[in-house]
């Protein structure tokens, strides 16, 4: 094999750079840590590479020869440029800068924008970056640092902070079931208007996830990656809708919207912060996780126990055009 063929290697690079400038092998292995007899062998397999002599050794002296000093110059801008590239991104302290990419779902809630403009306010040399969208964004081909996501899949190659689970529910208006009648069974779906969402924000559903982790195939009358709009024509009295209850627990608990076929057309999400690297987190990074987990703690709507008790308590009635009819 051809000497040049082989790569040359930033050892090689620094035992013969460091040799020329301490013009002593024995202190350039001072300098670099390793044993005097290990620069030795960098320079004969770097001449060897290069198929030249760089230096003329003897016992009192080193001498560069005409390629050593050329080599030389070469090689000390190629270690600065190494040096410099290793300084762009190795961080000198834990001050909180620099680029921050985020996506979120649309949130209606005042306390979540006011967290971010929080955040941008205690840090103001971190260039946030947020996307609202409905739709499950490619963290790595997207370039975002982190989203947040209520979610039952998480892509290979991603982690996760959990902040809660939330079921998520069908529901309905009371006028709507008053005049379509009220699902008791899953084959009674085949009757009903169903508003669907978009698995993954991508692709319109086809199914709805049934409680023991089965699915039912539904035909969809309206269709939104949007749960906002979802639930809108829901309490308008537009179809069923499944929701999750973090998003609809007042409406629930207020009467607005019924819950549907209960213990029969349920699942549940994990609500949590996505990103795609754990171990080095940049701090602008660490600092934003940090701020939603604890506005979580205070500001992402809990489920009340009036709710939940409301939820479970009994049996729904089947409403007929207006004319109530109990189940069992």
């Amino acid at each position: 094999m051809h000497p040049m063929t082989d790569p040359l290697e930033t050892a090689e690079l620094l035992a013969f750079t460091r040799t020329v400038d301490a013009k002593s092998l024995s202190r350039a292995a001072t300098d670099l840590g390793v044993p005097r007899a290990t620069i030795g062998r960098r320079l004969a397999r770097l001449e060897q590479r290069l198929g030249t002599r760089l230096l003329r050794r003897s016992t009192r002296s080193l001498v560069l020869t005409a390629s050593g000093e050329a080599f030389y110059r070469h090689a000390r801008m190629v270690l600065d440029a190494v040096q410099q590239a290793e300084a762009s991104v190795r961080r000198t302290d834990s001050a909180v800068r620099g680029e921050l990419r985020v996506a979120v779902p649309p949130i209606d809630e005042p306390s979540f924008r006011a967290m971010l403009c929080d955040f941008a306010a205690r840090y103001p040399e971190v260039h946030m970056h947020v996307h609202v969208s409905s739709q499950l964004v490619d963290l790595q081909r997207g370039g975002y640092d982190v989203a947040l996501r209520a979610s039952t899949v998480l892509e290979p190659g991603l982690y996760v902070r959990k902040l809660r689970n939330t079921p998520i529910l069908a529901f309905a208006s009371p006028g709507y079931l008053q005049e379509h009648g009220t699902p008791l069974t899953l084959k009674d779906l085949r009757a009903q208007r169903c508003l669907m969402g978009f698995n993954r924000g991508e692709v319109p559903q086809t199914h709805w996830p049934t409680v023991g982790g089965g699915k039912v195939q539904v035909a969809g009358a309206f269709f939104s990656n949007d749960l906002s709009l979802l639930l809108q024509a829901a309490l308008r009295g537009q179809g069923i809708a499944m929701l999750p209850l973090m998003l609809c627990e007042q409406h629930a608990r207020s009467g607005e919207l019924v819950h549907v076929l209960p213990g029969v057309l349920e699942s549940d999400a994990q609500v949590g912060l996505v990103f795609a690297e754990r171990e080095f987190q940049p701090p602008q990074v660490r600092a934003f996780v940090d701020a939603v987990v604890a506005w979580a703690q205070e500001g992402l709507p809990q489920p009340s126990e009036a709710c939940q008790e409301k939820l479970r308590a009994g049996r729904p009635k089947k409403v007929v055009r207006g004319r109530s009819v109990s189940r069992g």
